[in-house]
């Protein structure tokens, strides 16, 4: 009987002088490189012109990392001391000393991709984050795996058969979190939990998009996307330690007070998407085959 999993995993892969090359930006490398691969896929199955999928990683990729890293300094602060980067600007910029917020990469993404639809596609918001979240689903992924490989954002202590002792970390001893002794105590792998619901939630827009057609509904698949990946944030989030001092008065904490308004978001969306008729898009309209691909705009 499997009675825990001893993690020890060292998360830097190489280093070379100043030079450290670290598992969790690898991951977060691949996490945006698959998520653009998929969405041009779609865009040359809609025969889209080549310069949505050339400007697409510039608008997607800066917004997600900028709205990572403010969001980390905006939600968070440095412990909670919410002034820390007014104070000290330029610790903002200092990305590699880790410190990126999952919800403020999709606030970033949200701006990015409504510039990208002002400036580039010119078409409804909707319309290109219904293919964009099919996406980021398996990006998040790969991120959630990132924080399996620096041993963080673990949950509270389990007897189940597949906890994990994390030897690698010292022990998360944030406020009322305790100082686990690994030798005798496993935890929740919630990154490991995380990583199946966003490798669900990819499935099953996945299957939407190619099989159900379901962007003949505009807003469903993002709708569908927000509840996947929230909703269950949400849920996750009561077996998680705390990540911040601060959250020790709150009712619910930070990740959950934030993953709130997108989880509305997502019910208005699927409700409102499945009120109306499904509507062919133009590319169906125009009988449009992949073999002869516009690539004009």
């Amino acid at each position: 009987m499997l009675l825990s999993v001893i993690w020890n995993v060292n998360p830097e892969i190489f280093h070379f002088g100043f030079l450290h090359v670290r598992w969790y930006g690898l991951l977060w490398a691949l996490a945006i490189l698959s998520a653009y691969w998929i969405v041009i896929t779609i865009f040359m199955h809609e025969g889209r012109p080549q310069l949505w999928s050339d400007k697409l990683f510039l608008y997607g990729a800066v917004s997600l990392i900028i709205g990572a890293r403010l969001g980390h300094c905006l939600f968070y602060g440095a412990d909670g001391d919410f002034w820390y980067y007014y104070k000290n600007p330029f610790e903002i910029i200092k990305i590699w000393e880790g410190g990126l917020a999952s919800h403020g990469g999709a606030i970033g993404l949200l701006i990015g991709m409504w510039l990208y639809n002002k400036y580039i596609t010119q078409k409804s918001f909707l319309y290109v984050m219904d293919r964009l979240v099919i996406g980021v689903a398996i990006g998040g992924m790969l991120i959630r795996f990132g924080n399996l490989m620096n041993s963080e954002i673990y949950g509270g202590a389990t007897t189940m058969p597949w906890g994990f002792k994390f030897i690698g970390d010292k022990g998360n001893c944030l406020g009322d979190n305790p100082c686990y002794d690994w030798a005798t105590t496993a935890v929740h792998p919630t990154q490991i939990y995380e990583m199946i619901y966003c490798l669900v939630t990819f499935i099953v827009c996945m299957l939407m998009y190619w099989k159900w057609k379901s962007y003949r509904r505009q807003g469903l698949i993002f709708g569908v996307f927000l509840i996947g990946i929230f909703l269950t944030r949400f849920l996750l989030e009561f077996i998680k330690n705390q990540q911040e001092t601060f959250e020790k008065s709150m009712i619910i904490n930070m990740g959950q007070l934030l993953s709130l308004p997108l989880i509305i978001w997502g019910i208005y969306l699927i409700i409102n998407a499945l009120r109306k008729p499904a509507e062919l898009q133009d590319f169906e309209k125009a009988g449009y085959k992949p073999a002869k691909r516009e690539m004009k705009k």
